[in-house]
């Protein structure tokens, strides 16, 4: 019990750790490729292609990979290549781009006609991203962060195949290398209940804040 009980707090770490992060860096990054995109905004080709090969790039490679790949920055980084921290860092890359990539389409699913009405009352372009992008948008980036938070409880998993902590080191190491079934199937029931938790926690902060765009 000691072990699972450690294991599950150092997941939660990896994964709200991670999620903070990517989220700092990718809802910003998703918010400047929208704009780069719009031509009632800041209307630049150039920049937008090289953020979206940028983002499908990092999308495009397995994660396992990408544990392995970055370790040397891991290491520069956190100092150790191992451990709960150390697993942080691929971690948020790996979730970034997939923030950045959900609060895009979020962003898009904004009226033009809405950008175009605070353009004529003379709303600059941090306004208009502050009440109009980001007001319109909250649900569904909101919604896209549950996702990432969830697919981070999977990847996290993953990182204990290479020393990473958390739920999936403790079942690699006892259940899988010490044939310990029971304790394999212990941190499988715990991850399905986090992901579980997980999703239904965000719903429901969805659902609150569609009643109170609604006024309902």
């Amino acid at each position: 019990m000691d072990l699972l009980l450690s294991a599950t707090v150092e997941t939660i770490i990896m994964v709200f750790a991670a999620l903070g992060i990517s989220t700092l860096i990718g809802l910003p990054l998703g918010i400047v490729v929208v704009l780069t995109a719009t031509p009632h905004l800041h209307l630049n080709k150039y920049i937008s292609r090289f953020l979206n090969w940028i983002i499908n790039i990092t999308r495009s490679i397995p994660f396992v990979i990408l544990l392995i790949v970055l370790i040397p920055l891991t290491r520069l980084i956190t100092g150790t290549a191992i451990g709960t921290t150390a697993a942080i860092v691929p971690l948020s890359i790996a979730a970034i781009p997939f923030v950045a990539r959900q609060t895009e389409a979020a962003l898009k699913e904004v009226d033009l006609r809405l950008i175009e009405t605070a353009q004529a009352m003379g709303a600059t372009t941090p306004q208009i991203v502050c009440n109009v992008l980001l007001g319109e948008a909250r649900t569904g980036i909101l919604a896209g962060i549950t996702i990432t938070a969830v697919n981070l409880i999977s990847y996290s998993a993953m990182a204990g195949v290479i020393g990473g902590g958390g739920l999936g080191d403790l079942a690699v190491r006892y259940g899988y290398q010490r044939f310990r079934p029971d304790i394999m199937a212990q941190t499988i029931v715990i991850l399905v209940l986090l992901v579980q938790g997980t999703q239904l926690f965000g719903d429901f902060i969805i659902n609150r804040m569609q009643k109170v765009k609604t006024g309902n």
